[in-house]
Parts: structure tokens; C-alpha cells; sequence
């Protein structure tokens, strides 16, 4: 979802430099990079370690209602997405969320497509193991009810591009905030504006794209 769906990274920076600055300490966007894709509780120990003297609970619980209130406002679609989205739709594609944000976050983004767009949303707060660990795609697939092996995911994130590869899923990397390493068997992109119906079907048979810019990363 963040990142790869909607442009919400940037609010979460704001919101982890807010929680650290009441600290007397400085967070930067190379700070919030290390972060990206990571589960909220990890997020929160990882804060906590570095200064913010609260619970891990309480400072994912900071940071989700500062989310949560800019969602409110508006959500911020990635260029590319409602397109993509409303061509799997069209074509009867079900479509899962997988996200490490908690139902209250995946909820308000859900909401704000057209109804019937994600049949099954799987946040952060109901598997076991976050990502990198495939269990969250496995768990989407599943809700499904389809074999991991027919799924494409999109990721942005290094741990989500992990968990969806690990998963079985036939992956294509986001190169969003962050670069996405090359590996056998991903693809990768430079924006979900590159990605239609017909690169979905060609990933889904088992060929690889590669549409990143050299200069890009």
C-alpha cells in the first residue's frame, strides 16, 4: 500500500520527525528510507532505540493516528494506479492489499477506490511474521483462494519485494523511494504508470520486464 498504491511515505516521515523532534532529536528522509516496508511494531522499537522514549505500541499508535488524519483529508494515489486498478477491475481480476500498515490505514485507502476493487485487504497487525516473510502473500492468496504461483504482486519496498518473491508470487519492484536490486525471475519497473493489463499477463506467464531507467537508482 505505502509507497507503492499511495504516496503516503512522505507523512509517514512527517510523523516519525514530529514523535522524534518532541525528543530533541533530528529525523531526515535518509532516517525514514532505512524504515520503508518494515512492520509498524519494528518501526516503533526501532524509534525507541534511537531516542523516542515511549513504548513501541505507543509511538505505532502516534504515528497511525497521524496517518490515519491526513487519509482523512485526501488519499494520495500513486500516478498510474487508479488506471491499473480499474483495468483489473474491468477484467474481473481480484485484487488483494497486503500491507504492514494496520485495517484502520488499509481501510481508508480501500475506501476511497471504486467499490469492489480489493476483495481482501491483509494488514500488518493479522500475520504472525512481517514482511520480509512470505506470509502475508501467502495469507492474501489464500483469502483468495488461489494458488500463490497465479498471483503478481507489486511492491515498492526492499522487504516488501522480498516478501512477495519469497512467497512464489510473480513479482514486479516498484522503484519508488528506494532502489530495486535486479534478481532472476523479478521484474522491475520505474512507475505503476508502465504497468497495464498487458504487462500483468505477461508477468502472469512467467516473462520478465525490465523498465527501469538506467539512469534511474
Amino acid at each position: 500500500m505505502d509507497g507503492t498504491l499511495v504516496d503516503t511515505e512522505p507523512r509517514w516521515m512527517a510523523a516519525e520527525a514530529a514523535l522524534m523532534a518532541d525528543f530533541g532529536l533530528e529525523w531526515t528522509a535518509a532516517d525514514h528510507a532505512e524504515l520503508i516496508g518494515m512492520p509498524l511494531l519494528a518501526v516503533g522499537q526501532v524509534l525507541r532505540r534511537l531516542g523516542a522514549e515511549r513504548d513501541p505500541e505507543d509511538i505505532v499508535a502516534r504515528l497511525v493516528a497521524s496517518v490515519a488524519a491526513s487519509l482523512a483529508d485526501d488519499v494520495p494515489w500513486q500516478p498510474g494506479v487508479p488506471e491499473l486498478l480499474a483495468e483489473l477491475r474491468a477484467a474481473g481480476v481480484p485484487c488483494a492489499m497486503v500491507t504492514m500498515s494496520y485495517r484502520e490505514l488499509a481501510e481508508a485507502v480501500a475506501g476511497d477506490a471504486p467499490e469492489g476493487t480489493f476483495a481482501v485487504l491483509v494488514p500488518g497487525e493479522e500475520v504472525t511474521h512481517g514482511k520480509p516473510h512470505p506470509e502475508a502473500y501467502l495469507r492474501a492468496a489464500e483469502l483468495l483462494g488461489v494458488d500463490i504461483a497465479d498471483c503478481v504482486a507489486l511492491e515498492d519496498s526492499p522487504p516488501g519485494v522480498a516478501s512477495a518473491y519469497a512467497s512464489g508470487a510473480r513479482t514486479i519492484g516498484v522503484q519508488n523511494i528506494v532502489p530495486v536490486e535486479p534478481r532472476p525471475g523479478l521484474s522491475r519497473v520505474d512507475s505503476v504508470k508502465r504497468v497495464g493489463m498487458a504487462e500483468i499477463m505477461q508477468v502472469a506467464a512467467g516473462r520478465t520486464i525490465d523498465l527501469v531507467d538506467a539512469a534511474v537508482g
